[in-house]
């Protein structure tokens, strides 16, 4: 007969991706005793195949990152962003920011998740308060009062102060939690590939606003660029399937000629597009980050770094308590959490949803004041800064882990 383990700690995490990968070893490096509950094993989540996204982790994220020991490992394999262009379609009228217009730094990183995962993976593996279940399920969730309990379906049963779920869009600790959602489907996917580039792309991120939506072309290394390419879902499946010359001339039709000659590199990947966003982040003794609160669309690049500015909160929060040597499921301190962080997710839910249907729209007269916002943005110094600030992930109200590592590399 099987003998039950039985594995106390501080914190349960459910969901061993990026962003719970990143709480789990925020909150191990300040002592917290910490078990991840992931249902993929590291070996397949290793794998390229796993994802084919890159993330444009932004300035902010990176400091996030180093400051829990984990952009170290992916900084070899990070691109810098210099320059970000917006354009309307075949419009005269574009929005570029330059990085040199507010000090020195880039305003983030291009990072294929494949090599994020390998960073996380490797920065956990040095911490001993910080123990992985990989390849198994929840079984059981009870909480009482004082703890909560999870029973795995491989006979382990953990208990903690507080379960945070970090298991995706489609979380089950959040229907476990009976936390509704608002959520709709945008009738778009999204055809992520790499390509390689004869001429050097000098760390542009170029988005350009199509009928069909966006599409967006993300400077790697090695001269390589990452498309992701938004169309309507009953068109997808013709480009999965197009032979590799004629994609390719499509590509170019969409890049242009500033990269030179073209070819892919790698398989094709398609993600379907929709919005998410939980009508609460808090229950009794849990907290939901990342995607299992919030997913927006991908037309700003900001869905991977508002988890990360999840875990920079919710970190800097369970480790104060744990210091004083303080419950960790209190629920004025998940409401703290929550309060943080509502509202920025809030408003970029709204930007993001705006925008896209904003650009949707093909009509003469809203075509002409799209122009004319980009144009008029660009003209308007202290607008226009602000708005760099905020794609770097510097405005608003920033945890203390942030703050420290950036404060000495900005002029003000």
């Amino acid at each position: 007969m099987t003998q039950i383990q039985h594995r106390p700690c501080d914190v349960i995490v459910v969901g061993g991706g990026m962003v719970g990968m990143s709480l789990a070893i925020a909150l191990a490096r300040a002592g917290v005793k910490v078990a991840v509950v992931e249902r993929d094993r590291a070996s397949s989540q290793l794998e390229p195949a796993f994802d084919g996204r890159v993330s444009a982790i932004a300035f902010g994220s990176k400091a996030l990152l180093e400051g829990i020991g984990a952009w170290q490992a992916m900084a070899p394999h990070a691109q810098p962003i210099h320059d970000i262009r917006v354009s309307d379609g075949e419009q005269p009228f574009f929005l570029h920011y330059d990085h040199t217009e507010i000090g020195d730094q880039p305003f983030g990183y291009i990072v294929e998740n494949r090599h994020i995962r390998h960073a996380l993976h490797q920065a956990a593996a040095e911490l001993p308060s910080l123990q992985l279940h990989e390849g198994c399920a929840i079984a059981e969730i009870r909480r009482d009062a004082a703890q909560v309990h999870i029973r795995l379906d491989n006979g382990s049963e953990l208990t903690a102060s507080v379960l945070i779920g970090a298991d995706g869009k489609k979380s089950a600790i959040r229907r476990e939690l009976a936390i509704g959602t608002m959520e709709w489907d945008y009738g778009q996917t999204a055809i992520v590939c790499t390509i390689a580039h004869e001429k050097p792309h000098h760390g542009l991120a170029q988005e350009r606003f199509l009928p069909a939506g966006p599409f967006a072309v993300l400077p790697m290394q090695h001269n390589r660029s990452s498309l992701v390419w938004v169309e309507p879902e009953d068109r997808v499946q013709l480009y999965l399937d197009l032979p590799e010359a004629e994609l390719l001339q499509e590509i170019r039709e969409r890049v242009g000629g500033y990269l030179g000659e073209l070819s892919l590199s790698g398989p094709r990947f398609a993600y379907p597009l929709s919005l998410m966003h939980s009508k609460t982040y808090i229950a009794h003794r849990a907290a939901l980050i990342g995607d299992a609160a919030h997913a927006i669309h991908p037309i700003a690049g900001q869905g991977v770094n508002l988890g990360f500015r999840d875990v920079a909160v919710l970190s800097e929060l369970l480790i104060k308590r744990h210091r004083l040597g303080l419950d960790l499921g209190d629920p004025d301190t998940l409401a703290h959490y929550q309060r943080w962080r509502r509202f920025d997710n809030l408003t970029m839910v709204a930007v993001t949803d705006g925008l896209n249907r904003l650009f949707g729209l093909n009509l003469i007269p809203v075509r002409l004041a799209r122009g004319l916002g980009l144009w008029g943005v660009s003209k308007l110094p202290p607008l226009k800064k602000l708005f760099m600030r905020h794609a770097m992930g510097l405005v608003g109200d920033l945890p203390d882990i942030v703050k420290e590592n950036v404060a000495k590399k900005l002029i003000n």
